[in-house]
């Protein structure tokens, strides 16, 4: 019996054991539509969301589901962090990237200033917040998490410029970035 012949065998469209199953096939838990409920709402207000657990609960998928259905809103930018292992000066790189900023390493002030102009002007003209995705968060530095921390706030900590969600889980080593 070949796979096309055991799937339907099983009713199943997509074999759900293969990491390249589409989003649309994947199965969501009912928190999972509360869970989205709550951070399209956070995205007129920003702020930090997490996502955490043991490895293999499906962190991974989840944050594939949002970003499926967050990219449907119209007018919200999604980013995806791909390295969160990255040096500060790689995050601010890869950060310019995500929003259409062009940042230069030697200059991280400016590209500090730079991002909270776009993320600032987005949000007037929008009233949304950007979404920051980050997968695989516990491998960040401190350095890095303390620059995100510093970039999403204004107005001495009572405003969010940005919509954070940090996924992760207690595999990664604790670094002390200098």
């Amino acid at each position: 019996m070949n796979d096309k012949q055991l799937l339907a065998y099983y009713g199943l469209k997509w074999n759900p054991f293969l990491p390249s199953i589409p989003v649309e096939a994947l199965w969501h838990p009912p928190q999972m539509s509360s869970f989205i409920f709550r951070l399209e709402n956070m995205t007129m207000n920003g702020g930090f969301a997490l996502i955490s657990g043991e490895p293999g609960l499906g962190k991974s998928k989840t944050l594939q589901i949002i970003s499926h259905q967050l990219n449907k809103l119209d007018e919200v930018i999604v980013g995806v962090m791909e390295r969160p292992q990255s040096s500060v000066s790689d995050f601010y790189r890869e950060m310019g990237a995500l929003f259409g900023v062009n940042l230069s390493p030697a200059n991280r002030y400016g590209g500090f200033k730079d991002l909270r102009d776009r993320w600032k002007n987005h949000e007037k003209t929008t009233l949304f917040r950007p979404i920051l995705l980050i997968d695989e968060a516990q491998e960040m530095l401190t350095g890095c998490l303390n620059e995100l921390r510093l970039l999403n706030s204004v107005d001495f900590d009572s405003q969010n410029l940005l919509t954070t969600v940090i996924c992760g889980d207690d595999r990664g080593e604790q670094y002390e970035y200098l």
